[in-house]
């Protein structure tokens, strides 16, 4: 009965839950800056498939990358001649993975030097606005049912 008096009014705030909503655009907000000053200090580098391996006769370094390619051309194949054929999704699925895997190892992920105040502050920012915006969702219960009710003698 609660609920639908509340429709009427028009009292939903976030997550439809009564109230909520200004806790819900302060922590959106702070959880954003804190997410992007965070992800301002990391610098993302990359050797392109920098985990092949060395030839020791002619000193040749070769990458794995075409080796990664089989499974997924062969999948493609498959699927070219029948595409409801199991093991053709599964060989590009397969193949599309390991390639996948192979782009991310190649990745160097460093997170610049700061001082510690101000990775405090991008961290508080970060997970103290998630956590308004987990708080706004619950149901906030009305003012008036907040006060105690005093026992009549």
């Amino acid at each position: 009965m609660d609920t639908q008096e509340n429709a009427k009014r028009g009292d939903f705030g976030a997550g439809g839950t009564p109230g909520g909503i200004g806790l819900f655009f302060l922590g959106f907000a702070m959880a954003c800056a804190g997410g992007w000053l965070l992800t301002n200090q990391v610098v993302v580098s990359s050797d392109f498939f920098a985990t092949g391996f060395m030839l020791p006769l002619v000193h040749y370094r070769m990458n794995s990358f075409g080796l990664a390619l089989l499974p997924f051309i062969f999948g493609i194949g498959f699927l070219f001649f029948d595409g409801k054929s199991v093991i053709g999704w599964l060989l590009t699925a397969a193949g599309l993975g390991i390639i996948l895997v192979g782009i991310l190892m190649s990745l160097h992920i460093y997170f610049q030097p700061t001082s510690l105040f101000n990775t405090l502050a991008m961290l508080v920012l970060l997970f103290g606005g998630l956590g308004l915006v987990c708080r706004s969702l619950k149901a906030i219960p009305a003012r008036d049912a907040e006060k105690p009710t005093s026992p009549q003698s």
